[in-house]
């Protein structure tokens, strides 16, 4: 996505300037215009006139478990007749995320000068998700503050155990192939040389495993410097690529139709979906607003794409169903249960299942990737130091041959 600064007019009529991402300038302008602003000037920021703040560097991150924790308080707050200002102040007073904090109170502070609170919310929406926020709007219209915020602690704490078991997955992988990168580079550099200068004044035939790995060892040791400035290389040209439309595109393609990961990425893309509808369509958010908000959260860009389309086709009076179906990303049950709840006027209800069922799909699907994975990386593993061992120790071989033949 790129960035966008933006000089608008809110719907208290004040002029204010910020930020906003985007994948062009015209979902930028749409993003603001769902806010409420009238747009006076937006254009793509680039290294010149991009917002700098080397204080964000050194920010904590608000995760998932405080915003949970944020609406907990809120609710049971709320509910005990404490005013929203009031509220505001006390959580603004307990809560440990610094940046967290900062947030609440500059919420807090908006509140005391009339602001609603769904509008404070959104001038950090850097820290407060559009799902949140929409939530927030919807219940202080309907009167259901502590409703919303009961629901969208429901959503975080659900949101969080997903992103931590997928999490759970890709960590395992991870550090076991770093650990087999740290052993093969120990093993080239130090343990290759000791053994080789063991046998450097026999005459021996080196068996030609042992000189490939010979030739790695020394290539290594010659011109590590290359090797890690190539190593740096392919991973900023990755992250670069990565955030281009074609790089997004290959890589959330390969996220859906790899064997071992594409379960995955299905199944937690339906339990998104699925969560995030039924909780705008319990806000009385209407359908195409819904849809377009469920959109924003998508992760994968098909995905997203796909909520986009099925949003104009609702607009047509088209079922949401019939773009699900249409599309091919999800699995039938998604688009028939959705059926059966518009058929039956219990959408809401019926989304709230899918979610139910497809969150512990991904638990299972996340103990099979893990059940997969463990033997695969230990084979691999394996299969790498052992031709390294057996090109050290075949030499020894050639070595006791020679000596029973004299």
């Amino acid at each position: 996505m790129a960035s966008f600064s933006y000089v608008a007019i809110d719907s208290k009529g004040k002029q204010v300037k910020g930020s906003v991402e985007a994948d062009n300038q015209g979902k930028a302008a749409e993003s603001l215009k769902r806010d409420g602003m009238t747009v006076i000037e937006l254009k793509e920021q680039n290294a010149l006139n991009k917002d700098i703040n080397l204080g964000g560097l050194f920010k904590k991150k608000v995760k998932i478990r405080d915003l949970s924790l944020f609406c907990r308080q809120f609710v049971s707050l709320h509910r005990a007749g404490v005013t929203i200002m009031e509220s505001m102040r006390m959580l603004t007073e307990q809560t440990e995320n610094p940046t967290l904090q900062e947030a609440l109170q500059e919420v807090s502070t908006s509140v005391q000068k009339g602001e609603t609170l769904a509008n404070s919310m959104k001038m950090r929406t850097d820290v407060f998700p559009q799902l949140l926020i929409h939530m927030v709007s919807a219940g202080e219209a309907s009167g259901s503050l502590d409703v919303a915020f009961e629901r969208m602690a429901v959503q975080f704490e659900k949101s969080a155990k997903i992103n931590a078991m997928i999490k759970k997955a890709m960590v395992y992988p991870i550090m076991v192939l770093v650990v087999a990168v740290v052993v093969v580079i120990v093993m080239l550099t130090f343990v290759v040389p000791t053994f080789m200068s063991m046998f450097a004044d026999m005459d021996i035939e080196m068996p030609k495993i042992t000189l490939m790995v010979v030739a790695a060892s020394e290539f290594m040791q010659a011109h590590w410097i290359v090797i890690v400035g190539v190593i740096i290389a392919l991973v900023a040209f990755f992250k670069w690529f990565k955030k281009t439309p074609t790089g997004e595109g290959l890589i959330n393609k390969a996220a859906i139709k790899l064997p071992l990961f594409g379960d995955l990425t299905v199944k937690s893309s339906s339990a998104k979906f699925a969560r995030n509808l039924s909780t705008m369509l319990a806000a009385g958010i209407s359908m195409p607003d819904a849809v377009q908000i469920v959109a924003d959260t998508m992760n994968n860009v098909f995905y997203r794409e796909c909520m986009l389309n099925a949003k104009n086709d609702v607009m047509q009076g088209v079922p949401l169903s019939t773009p699900l179906e249409k599309s091919g990303l999800f699995p039938p049950m998604v688009y028939h249960m959705t059926r059966i709840g518009e058929e039956t006027g219990n959408t809401e209800d019926m989304l709230d299942t899918l979610a139910n069922y497809y969150e512990e799909e991904v638990e299972m699907a996340t103990q099979s990737l893990m059940a997969a994975l463990e033997p695969l990386i230990i084979i691999i593993l394996a299969g790498v130091c052992g031709t390294i061992i057996g090109a050290v120790i075949a030499p020894m071989g050639a070595m006791y041959e020679g000596l029973d033949s004299l």
